[in-house]
């Protein structure tokens, strides 16, 4: 008889550890708190290490449909939008990792991971208040009064998570320093930004990050600029064209077009938490920004949600029924997955100051991350793993 699974939250990570899950023969239950799937937020990155395994879920057509794979990252002066330098990618990132780089809008693949996942397997209205661990299994308790019990608990429920707390405790959000201004604008209002390649702009102050979404009909644009702390964190807290204004008069004609054409505009404060030490116990274990919420400095949160998800998968089908054997697999999943998202994580500060002038050295940036776009999770778990002596 397959594992009860409950897995808290329906984000991209519960979702692709759902599909997963739900794959490979598992019996998984998804509980959300909100009263119907949705995902807030613009455009994200999608890196050949989150695409190659979204693929394996099935999701290269609907990908090819509605994300972009950019040609190229073009680095322009923050005043004129003269071309500082050119990182190639589009085909010879494809090549070289073995699978796209995208970028997709959030709810269009947070639609196309629901779609893989039948809908009697997701609860809405499902807030999780409380759980029991006990040698039989989980009891989770939620704020409509209802109960469930499960085998194995997995918290996906965000940098907020309940699951985290009762798992590790309570821990202070990090602040960066620097928050972020977020948005969408119709490609076809940007006529000096080509919708088949990214942009960067980086000036005194600010740096600006434009890259296409929805099949290359609207551009996501982020500016990263210091801010007092005291914003929530949050990805969704309001802001205003105003802000934009204010922070990049006088930059580039192009910039200027896309403050122009900006309707809604989000403020992010950008936090991030210290690397836990252990997201496991006997029955419950993190992912994605409940284990390890990170900057966006690399683009990997979504993603390294995303190989968490399924690494866990591949750890839960392996594994016996008994007990004993659920535990060693959370234990294969976290040994295999902690080491690497806190890389990660930690990788992920850096760069978070957006003063300063480029360099033109893309092509260097580029391979700090190699590592990251190269990574295959399904086979990292087949890769024995070093232990320290002692």
């Amino acid at each position: 008889m397959s594992p009860r699974i409950a897995v808290i939250g329906a984000g991209l990570g519960g979702l692709t550890a759902a599909a997963a899950l739900y794959a490979r023969g598992l019996d998984v239950t998804v509980y959300e708190r909100g009263e119907a799937l949705r995902e807030q937020g613009v455009g994200m990155h999608l890196g050949p290490n989150g695409t190659r395994l979204l693929e394996r879920l099935g999701l290269g057509p609907r990908l090819a449909e509605l994300a972009v794979r950019p040609e190229a990252l073009e680095v322009r002066a923050f005043h004129d939008g003269a071309t500082v330098a050119v990182q190639e990618m589009g085909g010879a990132w494809e090549a070289q990792f073995a699978a796209p780089y995208l970028t997709v809008h959030r709810g269009d693949l947070h639609r196309m991971l629901a779609g893989l996942v039948p809908g009697e397997r997701v609860r809405t209205g499902k807030e999780l208040v409380r759980y029991e661990e006990h040698p039989d299994g989980v009891r989770l308790e939620f704020a409509d009064g209802t109960t469930a019990a499960a085998d194995v608990l997995v918290g996906a429920d965000g940098v907020h998570s309940m699951v985290r707390r009762t798992v590790a405790g309570e821990d202070a959000p990090v602040y960066s320093g620097n928050s972020a201004l977020r948005g969408l604008v119709d490609a076809a209002d940007v006529p000096g930004l080509d919708p088949a390649r990214m942009y960067m702009f980086a000036g005194p102050g600010a740096r600006v990050l434009c890259y296409p979404v929805s099949g290359g009909r609207q551009f996501t644009y982020v500016v990263v600029v210091p801010a007092p702390e005291g914003d929530a964190e949050s990805w969704t807290s309001a802001g205003d064209r105003a802000d934009l204004d204010a922070v990049l008069a006088g930059w580039a004609p192009q910039v200027r077009e896309l403050v122009g054409a900006a309707g809604e505009v989000r403020r992010w404060a950008l936090y991030d938490r210290a690397p836990l030490e252990r997201w496991s116990t006997a029955r419950t274990t993190l992912l994605g920004d409940a284990a390890h919420p990170m900057l966006p400095h690399h683009g990997q949160g979504a993603n390294q949600a995303v190989e968490d998800a399924v690494a866990l998968a591949v750890c839960l089908a392996e594994a016996g029924e008994g007990p004993q054997d659920l535990a060693a697999a959370l234990e294969r999943y976290e040994t295999a997955r902690r080491p690497h998202t806190t890389r990660v994580q930690l990788g992920s500060r850096t760069g978070a100051k957006p003063q300063g002038k480029p360099d033109g050295d893309v092509k260097g940036a580029a391979a700090d991350v190699s590592w990251i776009l190269g990574h295959d999770a399904e086979a990292a778990l087949r890769t024995p793993v070093s232990r320290p002596a002692g």
